[in-house]
Formats: C-alpha cells, sequence, structure tokens
C-alpha cells in the first residue's frame, strides 16, 4: 500500500533560496531526516524563481523520469552587458550593445556550452566550485532542443522572453548566446505537465505515475509477480506504470516484446 506521504510536491521557489533550501525545510516539516525521504527533480539557481518539484517518499525512485520531462521559462535578457555568470548574481560589465534589431531567437536543435557556474560535475566536482577557485573549467557542447520562444514585452535594454525547451537546457546560456546580454531574472513556469499556478498542491504518486506512463493494470498472479519484480506478460514498446486494486506496483520495461520487466517497484520500504 501506498502512503499518504508518496507524492510530489509542487512549490513556487522564492528567490535567494537554492532548491536545496527548499528540501531541507520540506524534510524539517515532516520531522526530520529519518522521517521521510525528500528529493528534488530539477535545480533552480538561487537568484530564479518558480516551479520545483519536491519528491516525498517512494516518489524519489522516479526522479530520472521528472529530471527528463521539458520545462518552460520566462525570462528577462538584459542587453549592453555580461555576466560573469550570466546572471545578476555575476561580476556585470557594460558593453553598450543594443538589441538586435531584428532579435531572432533560435528554436529547434541547437548546441550549447553549459555555463562554468553550473553544477555540472567536471572531473568529479561541481564546475561552479572549481569556476569559484579560479581554476578553469572546460565543459563540451550539448544539443538541446528549443521547441518555443516568444518575446513576450521589449523595453531596451531589455527583453522579456518566454521559452519552452527540453531538459538540460541553460536559460542562461540561452540568453548570452542572443548577443552582450546576460539573464537578469528567471521563472520556471512548467515542468512537463505540471504548472507553477498549482504550487502548494500534493500529487499522489499514483497520480504522477498516471500523468508520466501509460498505465497497465494487474490482478491476481501477475499482480503478485509483478510485486516481487517477475516479468509479466505485456506487447507494449515502452516503459509502463502497473498498477493493481490497491494502487502502483512498479515501472516496467518491455522485454522480449512480449514481457514487462519491473525496474522500480513502489511496494518495498
Amino acid at each position: 500500500m501506498m502512503c499518504a506521504m508518496d507524492a510530489v510536491l509542487l512549490v513556487d521557489k522564492p528567490a535567494g533560496k537554492t532548491s536545496h533550501d527548499v528540501v531541507a525545510a520540506v524534510r524539517r516539516e515532516h520531522g526530520g531526516r529519518k522521517a521521510l525521504r525528500v528529493g528534488h527533480a530539477g535545480t533552480l539557481d538561487p537568484f530564479a524563481t518558480g516551479l520545483l518539484l519536491v519528491l516525498l517518499g517512494r516518489a524519489t525512485r522516479i526522479q530520472r523520469y521528472l529530471m527528463a520531462l521539458s520545462k518552460r521559462y520566462v525570462t528577462v535578457a538584459r542587453f549592453g552587458a555580461v555576466s560573469s555568470t550570466g546572471d545578476v548574481d555575476g561580476e556585470i560589465t557594460e558593453t553598450g550593445a543594443r538589441v538586435p534589431d531584428p532579435l531572432v531567437l533560435p528554436r529547434g536543435e541547437i548546441s550549447q556550452v553549459p555555463p562554468a557556474y553550473s553544477a555540472i560535475k567536471v572531473g568529479g566536482e561541481r564546475a561552479y566550485k572549481l569556476a569559484r577557485r579560479g581554476e578553469e573549467v572546460v565543459i563540451p557542447a550539448r544539443t538541446v532542443t528549443i521547441h518555443d520562444a516568444q518575446v513576450l514585452e521589449r523595453e531596451d535594454p531589455r527583453v522579456t522572453i518566454d521559452v519552452r525547451c527540453s531538459s538540460g537546457t541553460y536559460i542562461r546560456t540561452y540568453v548570452a548566446d542572443l548577443g552582450d546580454a546576460f539573464c537578469e531574472e528567471l521563472r520556471r513556469t512548467e515542468i512537463g505537465p505540471f504548472r507553477v499556478e498549482d504550487a502548494g498542491r500534493q500529487v499522489g504518486l499514483g497520480e504522477v505515475l498516471e500523468l508520466l506512463f501509460p498505465v497497465v493494470r494487474l490482478d491476481g498472479d501477475a499482480a503478485r509477480k509483478a510485486t516481487h519484480g517477475v516479468a509479466v506478460a505485456g506487447g507494449e514498446q515502452e516503459a509502463v506504470a502497473l498498477f493493481d486494486d490497491d494502487g502502483p506496483i512498479a515501472i516496467a520495461e518491455p522485454q522480449d516484446g512480449v514481457l514487462l520487466k519491473p525496474t522500480i517497484g513502489f511496494r518495498g520500504s
């Protein structure tokens, strides 16, 4: 059976707080570290605001699936200056450059080099720690997808942009690559099917799985087998969520074209 605390909590993170700060606060509210497993699915920079998915209990087991969801941001790009970190927390250097006219917003697959001040690990250490020590940080380019980008408002030298993108996209880099600009404000408004307008809501694990995966319902011997990690019959070609009358059993992956092999179970402690 699922615990009431097996859920995803939608949080509207304020500026000045780290994602870890939010997780720590939620953990304290639920009685401390040993009382409940708590995590999150996608870091927000301290200066940024908006949607953070805080994972409670068994929901921590699906972290990688939640982190892979597409994202949506609203950012204020400040032109005519650059920042050492790509945002307001860095060393700002005025360049005097004007907003490009026309301002072209890249869409589709693009190549990005993540910022040195990021949480990416380089040689086993966070890039931002190396950068703060003044060490050279070399991060390879990656391909990300900009599903859509639209100008919401323009009042030179600032342009407000709405960006829908794949997981792994750095909006600070996207803004910096537009020209002499840095990210003055950043707000995450969506993660997959979740919206910042619903912040404060706690979504049960079963509902989350139904949003993310096709559902296969089992009963009897098949349900008992799946509960113990044994593959069951199924011709699906993608990952699915297995349910019985008591709720979610597991996430299962297709195996040999005719079986579903449970890979992440939800019945154990």
